[in-house]
C-alpha cells in the first residue's frame, strides 16, 4: 500500500486546471468541495490532485498554508483506500470552503464521506454511459 503523495500525483498543469474548472463536475460536502474531471495523463498516473484554500475566506497566508498541509495529509492517508483499484484517470481539485480553522479529525471524516460520495457518483455515471 503506497501512502506517498509524490510529484507525479500533484495537479500542476495550468491548462488542465482551467479545463477542470470549466468542464469538471462538482461534489460538495461542507466544508469541502471536490471538482473532478475524467481525463488522461501522459505519465502512468491514475489520479492527480490539487488543493486550494480561498484567500477571501482566509486572509492570513499562514492559516491557508496550514489548512493546505492538513488537506494534503488527509488526502495522502485516504488515497489508497479509495483509489488503489481505480483504472480510470481523474483530475481532482479539493477546495476548502469553510470559514473556521479545521481539525484533523473533522477534515478526515468529511474527506472520507466526500470520496464515498464521489465513488457513488462515478459508478452511476459509468452505468448511464
Amino acid at each position: 500500500m503506497n501512502l506517498k503523495y509524490s510529484k507525479k500525483d500533484k495537479l500542476k498543469s495550468k491548462k488542465l486546471i482551467e479545463k477542470l474548472f470549466s468542464e469538471g463536475k462538482v461534489i460538495t460536502l461542507f466544508p469541502l468541495r471536490l471538482v473532478y474531471l475524467k481525463t488522461s495523463f501522459e505519465d502512468s498516473s491514475v489520479v492527480k490532485t490539487g488543493i486550494s484554500v480561498s484567500k477571501k475566506l482566509h486572509k492570513n497566508a499562514i492559516d491557508r498554508n496550514k489548512i493546505k498541509r492538513l488537506l494534503r495529509e488527509v488526502y495522502r492517508l485516504n488515497k489508497p483506500k479509495y483509489f488503489n483499484n481505480s483504472s480510470t484517470p481523474y483530475a481532482f481539485m479539493i477546495l476548502y470552503i469553510g470559514k473556521e480553522k479545521p481539525t484533523f479529525d473533522g477534515v478526515n471524516t468529511k474527506t472520507q464521506l466526500l470520496f464515498q460520495k464521489f465513488l457513488k457518483h462515478t459508478s452511476i455515471d459509468e452505468t448511464i454511459s
